[in-house]
């Protein structure tokens, strides 16, 4: 061939592999680069040691895990922490215009009448608590838990309010909570997933982005379990493939990835490889944890669960038993808390769900000695509206709407303080009163009690330190033990 021959039958595949100065080259220096630059910010060789190797945080945190009890939808605050009687008196009148201010909502007018407390509430425990008659078996365990009143997000619709809460930010493509975590600490488990997903309702609205790893090597991704049968579906042989088969032809495919990594320096095939290498092992590690018949009847009863049926209840013992094996991050999405309409039938029904094993994982981990070093928390994306939802052509009444000036969360273990309630919310329950807790200072605290700087947590992409706080945040010591 002449050279011009030779060079017109360059295809853009060649001129990306080829190119000795071309941009492929200068693509792999990037990743390179970005990746020295990730372990680094760490203060760690992240990059020598693998990407889910354990490391040590930033300063020495009290917890060593978090399980993330996600009440999707947006549990209503009014019904369930705070109690309102001021409400009760005004119900049926409309708030007034100066409480509303330039306030946006999805299914209402500003205008709409008061909705007073569906519930009646008494005082638990030491401290004192103030709990719905919904919560009789979290009343068992407040002494243990901190309940903040006073959270307030940015977002008032459901799938960009629940990627906030997880991800710092309102569109998909930013890395989950439990995608920075496992970044920033690895993981403690060789033989699971870092980060754990398990879902108990009928979707989620932010879908997948909600534990996905964005920018960050995917390796980081959340792991999505089934919560009953086989966690992953297709991890087993199939059949006449035992496992000397399996594994030859493992350490096949890992040589083959192995021998395209020292060539491409892709990260995603460190990513493959490690997908493989997990598969490989959850066909023994998975059908042990999934098998619950090494748990006592006293612990099925304490959660009230059964060793097969699939439900909130039983995720919860799950996400224990992922704890208790090394599983950095656990997240449980338990679906339905949307009261738009009969929002008092709507906390009954969830309630009747979750109460009783959501206290049950607190008691669980405090009997075990794993409290102090598991991270509890609990709640949804916002909160709902102090006016009632009603709509004849909707078919909705005795509704609240989405709220994202003021709503409640709770936390336990490691890291925070027992038998405390923070925050307060004005007499009607529309805005914070005092000790503001935004979703990036929530993010902040949980990072914290791992002993991982929010401000220094960060992944260079597209020219700039990203991190889960975006720019704001700060760590709510008020909480802290």
């Amino acid at each position: 061939m002449t050279p011009a021959t030779t060079f017109l039958s360059q295809t853009r595949r060649h001129f990306f592999a080829d190119c000795g100065v071309g941009v492929g080259k200068i693509a792999l220096a990037g990743l390179l680069a970005e990746a020295s630059g990730a372990a680094r910010v760490r203060g760690d060789d992240a990059v020598a040691a693998g990407p889910l190797a354990a490391r040590p945080p930033h300063f020495p945190g009290k917890a060593k895990a978090v399980i993330q009890l996600f009440m999707a939808g947006a549990p209503s605050q009014l019904e369930m922490f705070d109690y309102k009687p001021a409400l009760a008196k005004m119900e049926g009148k409309p708030i007034p215009p100066e409480v509303i201010g330039g306030q946006r909502y999805a299914f209402i007018r500003p205008d709409a009448a008061v909705l007073g407390p569906q519930f009646s509430f008494a005082r638990h425990g030491e401290c004192g608590a103030e709990l719905s008659e919904m919560l009789p078996h979290l009343a068992k365990v407040v002494d243990k838990i901190a309940i903040v009143k006073s959270c307030r997000t940015d977002q008032f619709n459901h799938a960009p309010a629940q990627l906030f809460m997880n991800c710092g930010f309102a569109q998909p493509g930013r890395p989950s909570m439990g995608s920075w975590v496992t970044y920033g600490l690895g993981s403690e488990s060789s033989d699971l997933p870092a980060f754990v997903v398990m879902s108990t309702g009928n979707g989620i609205s932010g879908g997948a982005a909600n534990w996905s790893s964005g920018f960050l090597p995917s390796v980081y991704t959340g792991t999505r379990f089934r919560n009953a049968g086989p966690p992953i579906l297709n991890v087993d042989s199939p059949q006449g493939a035992d496992r000397d088969l399996a594994g030859d032809t493992l350490d096949l495919v890992s040589r083959l990835n192995g021998r395209r990594l020292e060539v491409d320096g892709d990260p995603e095939i460190a990513t493959r490889i490690a997908a493989y290498e997990m598969a490989h092992r959850l066909q023994v590690s998975a059908p042990e944890l999934m098998n619950l018949a090494d748990e006592s009847a006293e612990t099925l009863a304490l959660y009230g669960c059964t060793p097969e049926e699939a439900s909130f209840a039983r995720a919860c013992l799950i996400a224990r038993r992922l704890v208790e094996r090394g599983v950095r991050f656990v997240t449980i999405y338990h679906e339905g808390w949307d009261g738009h309409s009969n929002v008092a039938g709507n906390v009954k029904n969830n309630c009747g769900k979750t109460d009783q094993a959501s206290a049950a994982l607190v008691t669980d981990l405090a009997q075990r000695g794993m409290l102090d070093e598991t991270l509890v928390v609990w709640g949804g994306e916002f909160g709902r509206t102090p006016m009632v939802e009603a709509s004849a052509v909707l078919g909705r009444s005795q509704g609240r709407d989405h709220h994202p000036n003021a709503f409640t969360m709770w936390l336990a273990g490691g890291g925070i303080q027992g038998g405390i309630t923070y925050g307060e919310t004005d007499e009607l329950g529309f805005h914070v009163a005092r000790d503001e807790v935004h979703v990036h200072d929530l993010q902040a605290t949980i990072l914290h009690c791992l002993g991982l700087d929010h401000e220094r947590l960060t992944f260079r992409f597209q020219g700039r330190d990203f991190r889960l706080t975006d720019v704001h945040g700060h760590v709510v010591t008020g909480i802290l033990s």
